[in-house]
């Protein structure tokens, strides 16, 4: 069976009549794995199983489960390390690392991703709002400048 790109969560479960209307219920954890939200709107597939018992369906759910969980978080590592690492409106506190040639002070953070933010002096320390993202660099203004002894 080829499982497709769009799953989300995959978990065994009992329909059961409630009400005069038939309901199967989403594990706890499949909620709090960010997988799926609560009054979300999702597509499901029902599959039976009748040579396997319960254990042995639910040890292969997991199993798939986690396999697509792998392949999610290297996805999401590769994603991650292109994207850069600051986003708008994002507060930090940083060391002006330099000051470039227009006087502007120049920072580093994660992964060498330079910010640059205007009107600081090298070795000035200061927090600061990230006001601009583009895919090499970002831009930040001053929100507080703070005492070398702080």
């Amino acid at each position: 069976m080829e499982i497709s790109e769009q799953l989300r969560c995959l978990f065994s479960g009992r329909v059961e009549e409630r009400d005069e209307s038939y309901v199967i219920e989403v594990p706890e954890r499949e909620i709090r794995l960010d997988e799926i939200e609560e009054g979300g709107i999702y597509q499901i597939a029902l599959l039976s199983t009748p040579t396997e018992s319960a254990e042995e369906s639910d040890q292969k759910q997991d199993r798939t489960r986690e396999r697509g969980r792998e392949r999610d978080r290297k996805s999401e590592r590769e994603h991650d390390s292109l994207k850069p690492p600051v986003n708008e409106g994002e507060t930090r506190t940083v060391e002006i690392e330099s000051v470039g040639d227009q006087g502007d002070g120049i920072t580093r953070v994660e992964r060498g991703f330079v910010v640059i933010v205007p009107d600081t002096d090298k070795g000035e320390r200061v927090r600061i709002e990230i006001s601009q993202v583009r895919d090499t660099v970002a831009f930040a203004d001053v929100v507080e400048r703070i005492d070398y002894y702080e």
